[in-house]
């Protein structure tokens, strides 16, 4: 249940911040299934840059690293380039990926 309203936020977050124009050109295409999770969306971001927002409404950016059954390990964390970031999966709210440039 978490899972599919994660992915609501994250739908509805997109459309609402996007004009229609930069919808229709996208680079890379991000696809979620209802059977997708927060954690299997973060698995496919592997070695990427990501975002994710927190249960408190703080965001996060940085390098998926690894990923558990619980957690996410985030490294190059933005703003704390020395530092890496271990969040609870459960704390996760949404996550904001990248799927176009200019």
């Amino acid at each position: 249940m978490l899972g599919r309203i994660t992915l609501a936020v994250m739908i509805m977050a997109a459309a609402v911040h996007l004009p229609v124009g930069v919808l229709h050109a996208q680079q890379e295409k991000l696809e979620v299934s209802d059977a997708d999770t927060v954690k299997v969306v973060l698995e496919r971001q592997l070695g990427k840059r990501v975002a994710v927002v927190l249960s408190t409404g703080q965001e996060m950016n940085g390098v998926v690293t690894k990923v558990t059954r619980d957690m996410l390990h985030l490294s190059e964390v933005t703003g704390r380039e020395f530092y890496d970031a271990v969040v609870p999966l459960d704390r996760i709210n949404a996550v904001v990926i990248r799927v176009r440039s200019r």
